[in-house]
Formats: C-alpha cells, structure tokens, sequence
C-alpha cells in the first residue's frame, strides 16, 4: 500500500511539480515596466498639463465641456477619445492638438551632474562645516528623490536635529561618524549604509575622524497640486 501510494503520488502531478519561479525582469526584484499604449500615453500628459495649470478634474472637465468621470477614465487611459474630446481637451489646456500625441518615452526623467558641478550648499550657524552637492533632481512624477554627496568638513559640528518627510538612504565613503536615529547611535565607517524614516530626529552626533563623505539619498512623495 505505502508503494503504491507513493507511486500515485510521484504520477500526481500538481502536487509533486515544483512551483515555477518568478522570472526576474530586472537587476534588481522591480518590475519590468510594461509598454505604455497611445491611450495611456495621451492621458498621462492631459493629467500632467492640468496639473502644470493646477486645475482640478472637474475644472477642466467644464472648460471641454466633457464630464468629469470620462476626463478622469481619458487620464487614466482606460478609453480611447475622439479627435473631437481630444480638439476640445487641448483648447481648454491652450496647446496644439499634437502636444497630446507625444512619443513614447519622448521625456523620459533624467538629471546628468559632471563630477565636481553639482549643486553646492553650504550651511551656516548650528550647521556650519556641512557641505551639501546636490548631484541630481527629480524632473517629474509622484516621487521626489534628492540624492546628495555630503563633506563634513575639519570645522563641521556635530547635529542631530534634521526631520523632514519621507524616507533617507546613507552610504558612507570616507571617514568615520556616530550617527543618531531617532534614540539609537550608528557607527558608520566607509561601506557602511543606513536607510530610515526621515520624519524622526536625526543627524552626525559624533565627528570621530574627519573629513568625513557621504551619498545621502532622500525620497518623498511630491506635493499634490
């Protein structure tokens, strides 16, 4: 009996057939994205040129003199407008018919910083000896990412009392510092990374071998409008 059964459960099937893996589209486990069509590319840029005017759905919905529940399934790309919607939409927006028929990855988001011409802000007071390299900006979307090469120079004093939205990402590169979370104190040295919620307490409360570098990556979600 005990064969048998085992035999019945090798021919199973389901049981016994190991779970296909996911297939990795990229580097990294984020998904491949997928092919934008002409109705979501053409809703995306409604959507983006009414934010760019900062008027509402039903604001612009008025002004084309087409309901607000078809303008929102045009920007998300759910239906297919006439050329009549279409000539009505990019007069209520003041732009040529065309604008809305912009290629496929026409502006794409992208910032390029060459070594040693990023943006460089310098603080005073509480933070004097702080040297901030802004290497590069968000262009668009709902995400903002401010990625910064940061110089604790042999002046730098220590402060622990940056807050702001959203999450950083640290990764030092030189030099060695006692860096404050919230109530816990992390020793980074080069190679060392630390990700956290940024809405709490933080900062270099130790400047233990200067100078010190660092990649700071802050991430937050753009203001509606």
């Amino acid at each position: 009996m005990a064969k048998g059964a085992a035999k019945q459960s090798r021919k199973g099937g389901k049981a016994d057939t190991p779970s296909a893996e996911p297939e990795l589209l990229t580097g990294s486990l984020a998904p491949k994205e997928a092919t934008p069509t002409l109705e979501s590319e053409i809703g995306a840029e409604v959507r983006r040129l009414r934010k760019d005017l900062d008027l509402t759905v039903s604001e612009l919905g008025i002004a084309a003199g087409i309901s607000a529940g078809m303008l929102s399934k045009i920007e998300n790309g759910s239906i297919s407008p006439s050329l009549a919607t279409l000539s009505a939409l990019a007069k209520a927006l003041n732009v040529p018919i065309a604008r809305l028929f912009r290629e496929n990855g026409e502006e794409r988001d992208c910032s390029f910083v060459k070594a040693g011409q990023g943006v460089r802000i310098e603080r005073r007071g509480t933070k004097a000896g702080h040297l901030y390299d802004l290497l590069g900006h968000s262009l668009g979307g709902d995400v903002v990412v401010e990625p910064y090469l940061i110089t604790l120079k042999g002046d730098a004093v220590p402060y622990t009392d940056f807050r702001h939205a959203g999450v950083e990402f640290i990764y030092m590169l030189s030099g060695k510092v006692r860096y404050r979370h919230a109530d816990r104190l992390y020793l980074l040295e080069p190679g060392d990374a630390l990700f956290f919620d940024a809405a709490a307490r933080h900062g270099p409360e130790e400047l233990i071998k200067a100078p010190m570098t660092y990649l700071s990556v802050i991430i937050y979600p753009r203001r509606s409008r």
